[in-house]
């Protein structure tokens, strides 16, 4: 019990004034969209440069560490797009979204500031690790499956499809402060004292800003759609990810404590945003995809309780 009102708690407390912010003190969608843009255009992109730029990077990319992951991360796809084409009869498009809400774990605004809270700052290489290529390698995987099948008989080319895939990767700032930290970490280029104090103080501000932000976007979402397969996502994402990972960290990868953290937290939390921005991009099984984002949120709660119990 300590460890949900120690640890989980505070950080949805967080997204919680947000919320009410938002639905009840006059908080309006500018302002929310306002600290988003701060929060996921300029704050959170610092952190990550700032995280990799001074990253071990021989001691967190574990080989492991990133399979237990990625393998139950896209065990969660297939899960998604199955149920979808096999259970719910959806079309091929809305299956690749389904699949992407089952896919993508909120693995920044929700798994670090938990593994933080839970095990301190020194515990987030792995997490930071994951993070590196989450959005990049898993925007390219969804954009790619959704451009094959939306271009299926229009004869679009291979080259084609590949600009039109990292496009759409290289213009997000997430993936431009992971590039820049890789290029200043790899480089060994010293930057001056001052720009990182400057770094630091607006990294402090990014978690906190994130998290209040998302409980202003949350209330946009409505409960609506087929609550059977908001359900199965939201099962998919906060039970049978981490449930995999955790599998193949202890049973097959024997990852050490804090690196068997950091998968498991990751993968145990509920799809982030970007899986409802996908499915918006698309204009494909919003409702759903907004749905699941909420109640995962949510129920988050109790599941991300009992797998730090687990945990050792």
């Amino acid at each position: 019990m300590s460890a949900l009102l120690d640890v989980i708690l505070p950080v949805f407390l967080v997204i919680g004034f947000g919320y009410v912010a938002a639905r009840w003190l006059g908080f309006k969608d500018t302002s929310v969209d306002g600290v988003m843009h701060f929060a996921q255009g300029f704050a959170l992109p610092l952190l990550l440069f700032a995280s990799i730029a001074r990253l071990d990077l021989g001691q967190a990319y574990d080989a492991g560490l990133m399979l237990s992951f990625y393998i139950g991360a896209l065990s969660g796809f297939g899960a998604g797009f199955a149920a979808a084409r096999l259970v719910f009869d959806r079309p091929l498009t809305d299956s690749i979204a389904f699949g992407f809400v089952g896919l993508f774990s909120n693995s920044l605004l929700l798994g670090l500031p938990i593994t933080e809270r839970a095990y301190g700052t020194g515990a987030l290489t792995g997490n930071v690790a994951i993070i590196s290529i989450h959005a990049p390698v898993f925007y390219a995987f969804g954009i790619t499956c959704m451009e094959l099948a939306r271009s299926r008989g229009l004869g679009l080319s291979a080259l084609a499809l590949a600009r039109q895939v990292a496009r759409a990767i290289l213009c997000q700032p997430l993936v431009i402060g992971i590039l820049c930290g890789f290029a200043v970490n790899l480089s060994g280029l010293p930057l001056p004292a001052i720009a990182w104090s400057a770094i630091d103080m607006v990294i402090r501000a990014a978690l906190p800003a994130a998290l209040f932000g998302l409980g202003g976007v949350l209330y946009r979402y409505k409960p609506e759609g087929d609550l059977r397969a908001i359900a199965t996502l939201s099962a998919i994402s906060l039970i049978l990810h981490p449930a995999i990972t955790w599998t193949l960290g202890t049973q097959v990868f024997h990852l050490d404590t804090p690196a068997l953290r950091s998968a498991v937290i990751t993968a145990a939390m509920a799809p982030g945003v970007n899986a409802y921005v996908f499915a918006n991009l698309y204009g494909v099984a919003k409702r759903v995809a907004a749905s699941t984002v909420l109640m995962a949120t949510g129920l988050s709660i109790v599941t991300t309780w009992f797998w730090l119990q687990i945990l050792p």
